[in-house]
């Protein structure tokens, strides 16, 4: 017999069981869906680079997920980590060749919406989204940081698209946190945290708004994704500082989100002012 201390250990954590892959292909992948492929590997440095290096290969709606990341990045290259399988990892190959690429800046917000509407459904969670792709939770009476997407274009301009990838915190403990800033769902009192229904619920969420947008030809009015993705987006009505590329910074009340994805400021010089990119640092609480 083989010595316990010998055997596979994936299970030593029992809150924290693996992710079950034959079963999320089996409700996922199927003739007519978005997603065609469903890969669940132990470890890998990112989700997003794998998938990238073969986005010309594979067909749209290759879905890879990881238990655990070892160089998983956000925007500007920050590093992001969690402990295996204690959240959600994976990135998604998404090609909308008959969308005009002017409005594929619109995908990592409507990956926001579909994410927070699934955690809505799978975990009782209440969310919101920062500007433009941080999903807040709040735990106690603070509003942390539990999930982040990165939107990169992959492969060649004829047979690429648009990788995205998502990082979800759900069962972090506060003393594995990487910064007191950051959140899990199961802090902000999840009623559940079985990583499987909740990713079932994210990609089927992901699948409906990516539909709709993409029958509207990207048009984010007529899918109805700027005024969701506007509802839910705490950023709005708030005093920030938009730290920009070059050192520069404006600060103002962010009024809206335009027609190309911009968060717009109203500044204290009487100008409203559209950001396209840039750190975004809320300075009042909302409300």
């Amino acid at each position: 017999m083989t010595p316990p201390d010998a055997e596979d250990n994936r299970w030593s954590d029992l809150d924290r069981p693996p992710l079950n892959a034959a079963s999320l292909r089996r409700a996922l992948v199927r003739d007519g869906a978005l997603w065609t492929s469903l890969e669940v590997v132990p470890s890998t440095g990112s989700t997003n680079s794998d998938l990238a290096a073969r986005a010309d290969e594979l067909p749209e709606g290759a879905v890879l997920v990881a238990e655990e990341q070892s160089a998983a990045r956000g925007r500007l290259d920050r590093r992001w980590s969690a402990p295996a399988r204690s959240g959600l990892f994976f990135s998604v190959l998404l090609k909308p060749a008959d969308v005009p690429v002017e409005r594929w800046g619109w995908l990592p917000l409507l990956t926001g919406v579909a994410v927070a509407t699934g955690v809505s459904r799978a975990a009782g969670v209440d969310t919101a989204l920062k500007w433009p792709n941080d999903l807040l939770v709040t735990v106690g009476d603070q509003e942390r940081k539990a999930g982040g997407i990165l939107a990169e274009r992959a492969g060649s301009a004829s047979g690429g698209g648009i990788v995205i990838g998502v990082g979800l915190n759900v069962t972090l403990h506060e003393d594995e946190l990487p910064v007191p800033t950051a959140g899990s769902l199961a802090l902000a009192g999840a009623k559940a945290t079985d990583r499987d229904p909740l990713l079932r619920a994210v990609l089927r969420s992901l699948e409906q708004w990516y539909g709709d947008w993409r029958a509207a030809g990207g048009d984010p009015a007529a899918s109805r994704l700027q005024e969701t993705y506007a509802a839910g987006c705490a950023t709005l009505g708030r005093r920030v500082r938009a730290e920009l590329p070059g050192d520069r910074s404006i600060l103002g009340e962010a009024v809206a989100v335009d027609g190309d994805g911009r968060l717009v400021l109203a500044t204290e010089e009487g100008v409203q002012q559209p950001v396209g990119a840039g750190d975004i640092v809320h300075l009042r609480p909302a409300g």
